[in-house]
């Protein structure tokens, strides 16, 4: 439905419109995932020796939630938990469109950890043929919000 129908059903209604604020801290989310997935990029473009698939996994993975938490912040919605099958969830709910084609390939990222339940978590480690795949999807991630939150 589209955002003047939902004002004008709302109003009819008695009750004002709802707006969501930006929530405080989005450009910090920003700047932070910017970082981390500059410093995924940079030591896999290096092959630096201490940088580890795993550890450039996890850089990777925060690069996407933090960069995905400052869109989804700067438009006032909050996702239900930080896994990218929420995140995702949350993007298509709140800003349908902004991550179009990218959300499967997303949610597969949690395969490799699945630490949610204590019993029953598990870990894998990805290849750095993986990795270099991940990256790509990182860039993409950052180039979209990038232009979303410019145009906000």
């Amino acid at each position: 439905m589209p955002e003047s129908c939902k004002d004008a059903i709302a109003n009819l209604a008695g009750f004002p419109a709802l707006h969501s604020e930006p929530i405080n801290g989005w450009d910090e989310f920003l700047r932070e995932g910017n970082q981390f997935l500059s410093t995924a990029n940079n030591a896999y473009v290096r092959r630096k020796e201490a940088f580890t698939t795993a550890i450039l996994y996890n850089l990777v993975a925060m690069a996407i939630e933090k960069l995905i938490m400052a869109l989804l912040m700067k438009s006032g919605k909050l996702p239900y938990n930080h896994t990218m099958h929420d995140l995702v969830e949350a993007i298509d709910e709140f800003l349908p469109g902004e991550l179009a084609g990218l959300g499967e390939e997303l949610k597969s990222l949690d395969g490799f950890q699945d630490i949610c339940e204590i019993e029953s978590y598990s870990i894998s480690h990805p290849t750095m043929e993986q990795i270099g795949g991940m990256l790509t999807l990182a860039l993409e991630v950052q180039s979209r919000v990038m232009t979303s939150v410019a145009d906000c």
